[in-house]
């Protein structure tokens, strides 16, 4: 099942209190980017994180499930209509993020 625009768009506006996310479309499926770095995704109208520490420590009773078949496992994001928390969520998750890749 692939997401809805919709979905992303209202979680797009969650996030709106940050400048530089931007999104990338995959196979029915959306990649969220801060400042240059993937840290998540809408996947079946799921918002799931990568397992970064601390995203574990802000969330540490989140589910974890697999955004798709092969993939790693990441983080539920129940919260997202608290949009402070999503702000303080993703700055927190950006130092520990793997940097860009060269193109």
């Amino acid at each position: 099942m692939a997401s809805t625009k919709e979905y992303l768009d209202f979680v797009l506006e969650q996030l709106s209190g940050l400048d530089s996310i931007c999104y990338r479309t995959m196979m029915g499926e959306y990649i969220l980017y801060y400042r240059g770095s993937v840290f998540g995704g809408i996947y079946d109208d799921r918002f799931l994180v990568k397992a970064v520490p601390a995203a574990v420590k802000l969330m540490p009773d989140s589910k974890r499930e697999l955004p798709y078949d092969g993939a790693k496992e990441m983080l539920l994001v129940d919260d997202v209509d608290n949009r402070k928390f999503l702000s303080e969520l993703i700055e927190a998750m950006y130092d520990e993020l793997p940097a860009p890749k060269k193109k």
